[in-house]
């Protein structure tokens, strides 16, 4: 999702790429969520950090405890921050189909409002 959210948010010259820490599966809710938005993943698939075709950034993100501590171990002494923006995981939401959506809908607006007050030039997609 923040991948989505940046990617349309920032200039093409910059390089943008998401990773987890563990393989999975594309999630249609963050599909739904994105869709809302006019955004959309195309035919991205999740990948792993070691899937990435690059290995040198200036900034790297993390939204999850197990992410950033790899995010540390991986970059080692390479000039590189790691910022951590803890984020709830809404794949652990119950109830029914709109209350889960509303996790992700809360995920999204974080997503936002965090790269905002990163980024004052940043503007919503």
């Amino acid at each position: 999702m923040a991948e989505a959210i940046a990617k349309a948010a920032l200039p093409p010259t910059v390089y943008v790429a998401s990773a987890g820490v563990r393989a999975g599966e594309r999630d249609p809710f963050v599909d739904s969520v994105l869709s809302e938005h006019g955004l959309d993943l195309g035919t991205r698939r999740p990948q792993l950090y070691d899937d990435l075709e690059d290995d040198y950034f200036d900034l790297i993100v993390t939204m999850a405890p197990e992410a950033h501590h790899m995010a540390l171990d991986a970059m080692g002494t390479q000039s590189v921050e790691i910022e951590f923006w803890p984020m709830p995981d809404p794949s652990v939401a119950t109830g029914t189909r709109e209350q889960i959506l509303d996790a992700y809908r809360d995920l999204y607006r974080r997503i936002v409002k965090r790269f905002g007050e990163r980024f004052p030039a940043f503007r919503e997609p």
